[in-house]
């Protein structure tokens, strides 16, 4: 089961939604009373298992009375949808999955139903706080968390040894073991990377940020600024110049992409349609990624005619990127929000269809199927392999991105991947610092 758990970076800003006096008709008050009444839900991807949709479909009935439509979406053309769907009362879906990184872009501009009167029911403090962040504007709830996929580290064990590493504790172990590693190169690879990091991976690379209380960009006084020229946004950029220089052989135009292909003994490189563009073979030992990465990693082998992944415990191994305290880093998480259309016709039905997803059963589902639940009380569904521990580990302190309203067009117009690509060999790091806060001052606030 492969589950591409990213935080999805919005490709297209909701500049044409017009949503003046977008609060819907009737009551909001949960309707058991929806007999001949149909409710439209959008899920994106494949991700959540026919099993689950077929549940949300029968326990919808027996609650209500009323039909439960799943309508599955794309990613590559979500947020075009959503932007010109969820302003039309006609056809706007009642309720709405939606990328972590897209949801601040939709409730900022009124998109989404007002749900704080159901924030303690739905649970709480409970869910995963990065994601309730995400989908809340002015202390109202909008979006709440549905899904969870979290990074953390994949390594070769056998290089590891080779190179007399062990698996570090704190963050400044990690940066020293991975530079380390890479200078011994034990089994003589060429561009031989300690910690592949990708030139423009600051999906990845952000967390050496937050891992010393720096951040991307923060609100203040009711405007949000560019902070990556902080003091504590600095010392992570200092840190990640020097993995960038010492440990790292990564291109400098990679992104956040595949990067467990090098870890494994061979590999390809495919391009956007599955075809082989290239071969690749080891030329990393610790890479950071998704939890869904495990299933691509391991011994190659031949099942019905295709190539199969195993993981073998013997060469591979996980461990969760340690922050300077010890304690696990922040990292970048991704999956996805909910939310109920503000332009819903049945607001009631709406909510009780996000009871049935929030309940325990629903969400102790999702866990069993690999997806991380929005509650923690439920997160000892998923299992308790060391993927699954790394896991939940891993998201215990996650982030997200700045919950902006013009976070999407920063997305949209790749300016954090075009900052990263200059990491490396900036001569002056708070400058460009500087720099990169000034275009995020200027994208940052705008809401069309």
């Amino acid at each position: 089961m492969k589950r591409k758990l990213v935080g999805l970076a919005a490709v297209a800003t909701a500049s044409a939604l017009v949503l003046a006096g977008c609060a819907s008709g009737g009551s909001t008050a949960a309707s058991t009373d929806g007999k001949g009444k149909t409710v439209t839900l959008w899920l994106v991807g494949s991700d959540t298992p026919d099993a689950l949709r077929t549940y949300l479909k029968t326990e919808f009935n027996k609650e209500t009375g009323a039909t439960l439509k799943i309508e599955q979406q794309d990613w590559s053309d979500i947020v075009t949808k959503l932007t010109t769907a969820l302003p039309d009362a006609k056809n706007t879906p009642d309720v709405t999955e939606i990328g972590n990184t897209q949801s601040p872009t939709f409730t900022n501009v009124g998109a989404f139903l007002d749900v704080s009167d159901m924030y303690k029911e739905l649970g709480g403090s409970d869910l995963l706080q990065s994601f309730v962040d995400a989908g809340k504007v002015d202390g109202k709830n909008y979006t709440l968390p549905y899904y969870f996929g979290s990074r953390y580290m994949f390594y070769r064990k056998d290089v590891y040894q080779a190179a007399g590493a062990t698996v570090p504790t704190t963050l400044d172990q990690f940066n020293t073991t991975v530079a380390d590693i890479t200078a011994k190169n034990p089994k003589n690879i060429s561009n031989f990377s300690g910690f592949f990091l990708g030139g423009q991976d600051w999906r990845d690379g952000i967390s050496w940020i937050f891992a010393n209380g720096g951040d991307i960009a923060q609100k203040k006084d009711g405007k949000w600024v560019g902070t990556l020229e902080s003091a504590d946004s600095l010392k992570g950029l200092q840190q990640l110049q020097d993995l960038y220089k010492n440990a790292s052989k990564a291109p400098n135009d990679a992104k956040d992409s595949n990067q467990y292909i090098y870890l494994n003994d061979t590999d390809q490189t495919l391009d956007a349609n599955g075809n082989k563009t290239g071969d690749t073979s080891l030329a990393a030992a610790t890479i950071m990624a998704p939890g869904w990465a495990h299933w691509s990693i391991g011994d190659l082998s031949q099942k019905d005619g295709k190539p199969v992944r195993t993981w073998n415990d013997a060469t591979f191994g996980t461990y969760v990127l340690p922050g300077n305290d010890g304690k696990p880093a922040p990292v970048f998480a991704g999956g996805s929000n909910i939310g109920i259309s503000a332009k819903t016709s049945e607001p009631g039905l709406s909510k009780t269809l996000l009871k049935i997803i929030f309940s325990k059963e629903y969400q102790e589902m999702l866990g069993k199927n690999g997806l991380g639940p929005a509650n923690a009380k439920y997160t000892s569904s998923l299992g308790d392999d060391q993927f699954a521990k790394a896991l939940i580990a891993s998201a215990s302190n996650s982030k997200l991105t700045p919950a902006a309203p013009g976070w999407a067009s920063v997305e949209a117009g790749n300016v954090m991947e075009e900052f990263f690509s200059k990491i490396r060999d900036a001569a002056d790091l708070k400058a460009l610092a500087q720099e990169y806060d000034k275009k995020l001052d200027g994208m940052l606030n705008a809401k069309s």
